[in-house]
C-alpha cells in the first residue's frame, strides 16, 4: 500500500477530501532556511501529503507544494537539533516521509532536485544506520519496547526499500521481529496512550512494507497488534474525544490515531476500529488537532487514512464496558460508552508491564544490554483514573520529569512514595523482585461489576518495614466505587490516603468532601479510618514533554486530597466515591469478619487477605461477594463457599470467581 500509493479498492471521498485538504495546509507558510531549535519531524508529511495528492490527483499545484517541503528538508546539513541530531526521531520522521515523497513523485520532479534528494536520503540512512550499529544494546537501537526505536527503524526500512539499501532493511526487520515477539500479547502499552498513538502507527508502518516489499506478512506474529486496539479503546474516556492519562501523557487530548485505526480494521476485521476512525477522522478531528500537546499531531496522517482505509470493512460502535489486560495489569470498567458514563481504570504492574519486565532483566544479566527504556513510566501502580458525567474527577498528573507516587491517586508511608522515585526514569536499576502486581481480577464482559486488588508493597523503601500494602478497588454496575486499603508494616508507620483532583475538594455531608470539575461531581465517603489528618493542597507538577525542546516548560496543578492516620504498625482505609448530582446514601455494613459498604441496592462486601466474610445475611470463604438488586445473582471473587440468608449457594474445593447461580 504504502510504497505502491494503492489503497484498498472502493470509493474514499472523505479520505481524499482530508488529504487534498492537509496537502494545502502549509502552503502559507515559508520553509524554514535553517534549522529551527524545536523538533522538524513535522517537515517530512509536509512534504509528502501532497507528494500523495499529486499522485492521486495529478495537479501540478500540489507537486510543487512537496518540492518546497523537500528542498527545505534536504538544504539542512543535519535532521535534529536539540537532541540527537541526525540519530533520533527527527531523522526517523524525516527518512520515512521524505523517502515515501521520492518514491511517489521522484520522477516528477526536476533532475537536480531529485537527485539531491537522493543523495540527502542516502546520507541519512547511513548516519541512522551506523548509530543503530553502534549504539546497539543501548538507547533505541535496543529499546524494544519504545517509540524512538519503532520510528527510527520504520523511518530506515522505508528509506532502504525505496533505495535498495538491504543492509538497513534486514537491520530494521531483524528488529521489528524482535519488537513483535515481546511486545505484550495482550495489547497493552505502558508508555501510555499519548505514546501509543505516536510510536504504534510506525509499527504498522513498517509491516506494511514489509509485506509490500518482501511478501512478508508478520501481522500475525505475536499478539501484540491483533488486540492492542481493544486496549486503545478501554483507556477512551466516554464519548471518546478524552484519553485515559496513566503514563506520560502531554494532555487528555492526543490520543487518536485515524490512520491506524482503519489499518488495524482493515487488518483484523474490528468494526469498532472502523467506527473509531470515522469518528476521529471526522467529528473529533479539528478539536483533537487545535487541543492536543503533541506533535506534529493527527492532522498529518491524512496520507495513511487515505491509504489504509478500506471502505468494505463494516463499522459498529463499542458496547463491551468491561476489559481486563494482564500484562500491564490494567483493569478498565465502564457503565457505557455515551458522553455523561462513568469510568474506571485501575493499574498495578512491574515496570514497563510482566513481559518487559522479565525479558529485559535476561537481556541485562545475559548480553549487559539495557533494553527498557522507562522515561514515560510512572511510579503509579494501585492508582486509578475515575471519569464521569463527562469529566475527570480523579486524575492522573499525565506527564512529569520528576516522577512521584505523591502525583498519583496512592499511599504514602511516613509521607514517602516508592524507593528509588523523584527522578525522570523512575523504575531504571532497581532491583527484580520490586514488582507490582494485580490479583483476583472479576471483569467478565458481561458481569457489571469489576475488581482486582493490587499488591504495591513491595515498590517502597524496604527500610520502611511494609509487609502489605494491599488495594482492592470494586466498580459497581452503577459506577460506584468502593476501595479497601490495607498496610502492616514492621514498626510504626504513619499511612496516607492520596486523591488526585483538578479543583479543590469541598467539604461535603456527613463528613464527605465532593469532587467538582464543571457540572461533574462525586462525594468521597471515608468510612475509615474515623481519625485521619485530612489536608488539601495544590502539587505542582513539571515537565518538558520533549529532548528536541530542551526550553519548553509545561506545568500543571494537582489539587490533592490527604488522609494521614496516627503511627501504628497497620491500617485499613476504606472509602467510597459515588458520582452524581444526588448520589446514593453510602453506609458501612456491620461485619463481624470483613469489610462492607452497602448503597442499598448494590453491596459491597471484601475480604481480600483472610478470606472470611460475616454478616448477619452473608458467610462467606471469598475475597469479595458483591451483591446487586434484589432478584438478581451475586457475584463472588476467590470464594470456595457462599451462604446467604441461610441457603447455601456455592461449596466448592477450589477458589471460584463470577457469578453464582
Amino acid at each position: 500500500m504504502l510504497l505502491s500509493a494503492t489503497p484498498p479498492p472502493g470509493p474514499r471521498p472523505a479520505q481524499q477530501a482530508r488529504l487534498y485538504e492537509e496537502a494545502a495546509r502549509h502552503r502559507g507558510l515559508t520553509p524554514p532556511r535553517t534549522h529551527p531549535l524545536a523538533s522538524i519531524t513535522w517537515l517530512g508529511p509536509a512534504a509528502s501529503n501532497p507528494a500523495l495528492a499529486h499522485r492521486v490527483s495529478g495537479d501540478p499545484v500540489h507537486l510543487a507544494e512537496s518540492r518546497r517541503w523537500i528542498e527545505a528538508a534536504v538544504r539542512l546539513p543535519h535532521w535534529g537539533k536539540a537532541h540527537m541530531p541526525d540519530h533520533d526521531l527527527d531523522a526517523g520522521w524525516l527518512l520515512h516521509h521524505l523517502s515515501l515523497a521520492y518514491r511517489w513523485i521522484g520522477d516528477d520532479l526536476p533532475e537536480g532536485v531529485r537527485a539531491l534528494l537522493r543523495y540527502k536520503l542516502l546520507l541519512q540512512g547511513r548516519r541512522m544506520y551506523e548509530f543503530a550499529v553502534a549504539s546497539e544494546g543501548r538507547w533505541w537501537s535496543s529499546s524494544y519496547w519504545q517509540n524512538h526505536n519503532w520510528i527510527c527503524y520504520a523511518g530506515l526500512a522505508t528509506a532502504g526499500y525505496v533505495l535498495g539499501k538491504e543492509e538497513w532493511t534486514e537491520r530494521a526487520k531483524d528488529n521489528l521481529g524482535t519488537v513483535l515477539d515481546l511486545m505484550p500479547d495482550d495489547g497493552s502499552h505502558a508508555e501510555g496512550v499519548v505514546y501509543w498513538r505516536y510510536g504504534v502507527p510506525f509499527l504498522a508502518i513498517h509491516l506494511d512494507l514489509l509485506q509490500e516489499a518482501e511478501g512478508i506478512d508478520w501481522w500475525g506474529r505475536g499478539g501484540f497488534l491483533t488486540n492492542t486496539f481493544r486496549y486503545r479503546l478501554h483507556q477512551s474516556a466516554p464519548g471518546f474525544a478524552f484519553n485515559v492519562d496513566h503514563g506520560d501523557c502531554h494532555d487528555r487530548r492526543s490520543g487518536h490515531s485515524a490512520g491506524l485505526y482503519y489499518r488495524l480494521a482493515a487488518q483484523y476485521g474490528i468494526p469498532q476500529a472502523q467506527w473509531l476512525g470515522d469518528l476521529a477522522s471526522g467529528e473529533l478531528l479539528w478539536q483533537e488537532a487545535a487541543e492536543s500537546g503533541v506533535r506534529p499531531g493527527i492532522l498529518p496522517e491524512a496520507y495513511l487514512e487515505y491509504l489504509w482505509y478500506d471502505p468494505s470493512v463494516a463499522t459498529a460502535r463499542p458496547t463491551e464496558t468491561r476489559a481486563f489486560f494482564p500484562d500491564l495489569g490494567l483493569l478498565a470498567a465502564r457503565t457505557g460508552w455515551d458522553d455523561d458514563a462513568t469510568l474506571v481504570s485501575f493499574k498495578a504492574s512491574p515496570g514497563g508491564g510482566h513481559k518487559a519486565w522479565e525479558t529485559s532483566a535476561k537481556h541485562r544479566a545475559e548480553l549487559g544490554w539495557e533494553t527498557l527504556n522507562q522515561g514515560h513510566h510512572h511510579p503509579d501502580s494501585g492508582s486509578f483514573v475515575l471519569v464521569s458525567q463527562g469529566a475527570f474527577l480523579a486524575v492522573d498528573e499525565g506527564y512529569s520529569n520528576r516522577k512521584r507516587a505523591a502525583h498519583h491517586n496512592l499511599l504514602l508511608v511516613d509521607g514517602q512514595g516508592y524507593a528509588d522515585e523523584d527522578r525522570y526514569h523512575v523504575y531504571k536499576d532497581i532491583p527484580y523482585e520490586r514488582q507490582a502486581r494485580q490479583r483476583d481480577v472479576l471483569a467478565g464482559p458481561d458481569c457489571g461489576w469489576a475488581h482486582a486488588t493490587a499488591e504495591i508493597a513491595a515498590m517502597y523503601d524496604p527500610d520502611l518495614g511494609v509487609r502489605r500494602l494491599d488495594r482492592t478497588l470494586v466498580f459497581t454496575p452503577s459506577g460506584r466505587l468502593v476501595l479497601l486499603d490495607l498496610a502492616e508494616a514492621d514498626t510504626e508507620r504513619e499511612w496516607t490516603f492520596l486523591l488526585q483532583t483538578d479543583r479543590p475538594t469541598e467539604p461535603g455531608p456527613d463528613g464527605g468532601r465532593l469532587i467538582r470539575s464543571g457540572a461533574a461531581c462525586a462525594l468521597v465517603r471515608r468510612f475509615a479510618p474515623q481519625d485521619a489528618s485530612v489536608v488539601s493542597e495544590a502539587t505542582e507538577v513539571e515537565a518538558n514533554p520533549t529532548s528536541s525542546t530542551p526550553e519548553l516548560r509545561l506545568t500543571r496543578t494537582l489539587h490533592t486530597l490527604s488522609a494521614t492516620t496516627g503511627r501504628s504498625t497497620d491500617a485499613l482505609f476504606l472509602t467510597s466515591i459515588v458520582p452524581g448530582a444526588a448520589p446514593a446514601p453510602a453506609e458501612r455494613v456491620s461485619c463481624t469478619q470483613g469489610q462492607g459498604v452497602t448503597f442499598g441496592e448494590e453491596t459491597v462486601l471484601l475480604s481480600p487477605v483472610a478470606r472470611r466474610i460475616r454478616t448477619a445475611s452473608v458467610s462467606a470463604d471469598a475475597a469479595a461477594v458483591l451483591l446487586g438488586a434484589e432478584g438478581s445473582a451475586p457475584y463472588v471473587v476467590a470464594a470456595t463457599r457462599l451462604e446467604l440468608d441461610g441457603h447455601v449457594l456455592l461449596d466448592v474445593p477450589e477458589p471460584y470467581t463470577g457469578k453464582v447461580g
